[in-house]
């Protein structure tokens, strides 16, 4: 039997004007169902962010990364998705919307570790 799980994830990209369709990818959100795993990782490159807006709202785009981290750790940071299960929290995270976080579509994998996923496709497709 494979210690491996599938797992899902989708990138948290900043869309600082919608009329110019440009991102920056700041994090990552990794769901593993059999784990009842959901993670949040982020960094935002606010040089890159700034290059594309000048007038980028940076205290804003970290309140909405941080709000995202809240969501996946549950308990009070999750607010009205505290009770949710993982799997809930990721579908409200991942659902399309026109804010200036936005998340991309989802992919799927297998891996053993959820956890060092995250980290390993915030490296490879944030940093």
């Amino acid at each position: 039997m494979s210690d491996r799980h599938v797992f899902e994830y989708a990138l948290l990209r900043v869309v600082p004007r919608i009329e110019r369709g440009e991102c920056v990818n700041a994090g990552v959100l990794v769901y593993c169902r059999p784990k009842s795993f959901v993670v949040a990782r982020t960094h935002l490159d606010e040089a890159r962010l700034l290059a594309l807006d000048p007038k980028a709202d940076l205290p804003g785009v970290r309140a909405a990364l941080r709000a995202v981290e809240g969501v996946c750790a549950g308990g009070d940071a999750a607010g009205q998705a505290a009770r949710d299960d993982a799997g809930r929290r990721f579908r409200w995270l991942i659902a399309p919307r026109s804010t200036i976080v936005q998340p991309g579509p989802v992919h799927t994998g297998l891996t053993a570790d959820p956890a060092a996923e995250a980290e390993r496709l915030l490296d490879l497709l944030v940093r």
